[in-house]
């Protein structure tokens, strides 16, 4: 069978509504070919919403679980789909790409989108560049231009989904304005804007924020205390150690002991290589053995990390005067 006529079969099952897509053509939409992306844009209008969105959906899952797979040249067209949650699934799909292409769009879309949420994943994804930019990886001046709107959107008139958003996002810069905005957004009562806090806080490189991240690990919401471990361990807070390993031993939802495990991984020191051999040796599912193998070779990776830190800062290596 000739590829064109393999890809019709995909086309024929998308557009048959009376039977659900088969997983096993999803991977069609990866690196899809020129010819393959015309021949499916042609007949993408008479695909139903409902089928638009899961379809993209369903790309998304799968693109979590398989890195090397990119959708990135099928999502690009769809960012001006007709249907606000095609868009916004698009722009999901495009947060790993680095191509600063996106950036227009992103911004058009952040600036003048009327579907929230859509402004909401734009923000989310320029966030992307804004990391980029701290490691001079785009022009100053495109930078620039994408921290101002995102600033102006943390600022301005917009929901709440999206100025929690953009202050996320605004956690890799560097720029002063941003650590006011963290505070104000970490001094809310509204749990929504004390997490999009503690995601800007782990984002920001920075232990300035010990205190609310420590702060954050003890507070009895769930997600504030999920985004605090994550914090901790983007942060590689040393402080946090303790109660992390406290907090291994008392949760129990499973995601959060996952959170805890690899926030450990990324601080490393005493007790955490001992603590996760023991675990992984008390485990019997397959799925978490493999999670525990994966965080102790992060920890490997990083007591690595903190070797050549002590080294860089031995006084014996300073030269002599």
């Amino acid at each position: 069978m000739s590829a064109l006529s393999s890809f019709q079969a995909v086309l024929d099952a998308l557009l048959d509504e009376h039977h659900a897509f088969p997983r096993t053509y999803l991977r069609a939409f990866s690196d899809i070919q020129p010819v393959h992306l015309r021949d499916l844009l042609a007949v993408w209008p008479q695909v139903g919403v409902k089928r638009r969105r899961q379809l993209l959906n369903d790309l998304r899952a799968l693109a979590d679980d398989d890195t090397l797979l990119s959708f990135d040249d099928f999502a690009r067209p769809l960012l001006k789909d007709e249907d606000g949650m095609v868009r916004a699934a698009a722009i999901r799909l495009l947060w790993e790409c680095e191509d600063t292409k996106l950036i227009p769009d992103f911004l058009r879309i952040l600036t003048s989108d009327p579907d929230p949420a859509t402004r909401a994943a734009a923000a989310t994804g320029l966030g992307l560049f804004v990391r980029m930019g701290e490691f001079d990886e785009i022009p100053e001046r495109v930078l620039r231009q994408v921290e101002d709107a995102l600033l102006a959107a943390a600022t301005g008139g917009d929901t709440s989904l999206v100025r929690r958003r953009a202050v996320e996002s605004l956690g890799f810069s560097s720029r002063p304005e941003v650590p006011a905005l963290i505070e104000a957004a970490f001094a809310q009562s509204d749990p929504d804007w004390i997490v999009s806090a503690l995601f800007a806080m782990g984002r920001s490189s920075d232990e300035r924020w010990q205190d609310q991240v420590l702060a954050g690990l003890t507070n009895d919401h769930l997600r504030i205390r999920s985004a605090a471990v994550e914090a901790a361990g983007e942060l590689a807070l040393r402080a946090a150690r303790p109660l992390l390993l406290e907090m291994l031993q008392e949760e129990e939802e499973p995601e959060m002991v996952r959170s805890v495990i690899w926030s450990l991984s990324q601080i490393g020191g005493e007790d955490v290589r001992t603590v996760l051999i023991t675990l992984l040796d008390q485990i019997e599912d397959e799925e978490t053995a493999e999670f525990l193998e994966e965080a102790l070779q992060n920890l490997d990776f990083t007591e690595e990390m903190n070797r050549f830190d002590l080294m860089a800062l031995d006084p014996d290596d300073e030269p002599e005067e």
